[in-house]
């Protein structure tokens, strides 16, 4: 046989192995579980870019955006998107992270980018109790309100 028959017969396995294990469902199963790689990888090879002193310090600002929305989706996709409606706070937070890793890293650390992470963090803390208190927590509030509100009245009487 020619060496033109055996790089034709790899290639047939090999297409035929693919073929194969597309049928199986492998290759839906890794699109449909492993899609957020193609979001972490990227924030990930950023960071790695910048610790290796090739990319400048305002690249952490989108690995960061990057990674923490990439393990916000694995998460989605462990636990179920339900969690989402409550997790999407989590989204502004990965700006603020990248926003102090650049004042952490940068030579001059600069304050307004310090801030404007601290602004971030806090918005996406508030937005994330609001939406763990959207549903069953306001019955807690309304709880809440109502034993301050008695107590008050308690100790009023009692000052009488």
């Amino acid at each position: 046989m020619s060496r033109n028959n055996y790089a034709i017969g790899i290639v047939f396995l090999i297409a035929g192995a693919v073929i194969l294990l597309g049928k199986l469902g492998l290759f839906a199963f890794i699109g449909t579980n492993f899609w957020p790689l193609f979001v972490l990888i990227p924030g990930i090879l950023l960071h790695v870019l910048f610790f290796g002193r090739i990319l400048p310090t305002v690249a952490l600002i989108p690995g960061a955006i990057l990674t923490v929305s990439a393990l916000i989706f694995f998460f989605c996709i462990a636990f179920g998107w339900h969690h989402m409606q409550v997790l999407w706070p989590l989204l502004v937070f990965g700006g603020a992270v990248g926003l102090y890793e650049y004042h952490l890293f940068e030579m001059s650390h600069p304050k307004v980018p310090l801030t404007a992470a601290i602004i971030l963090a806090l918005v996406s803390i508030s937005f994330f109790v609001i939406m763990l208190f959207w549903g069953w927590g306001l019955y807690l509030i309304a709880a809440a309100l109502i034993v301050v509100g008695a107590w008050l009245v308690a100790g009023r009487r009692t000052r009488w």
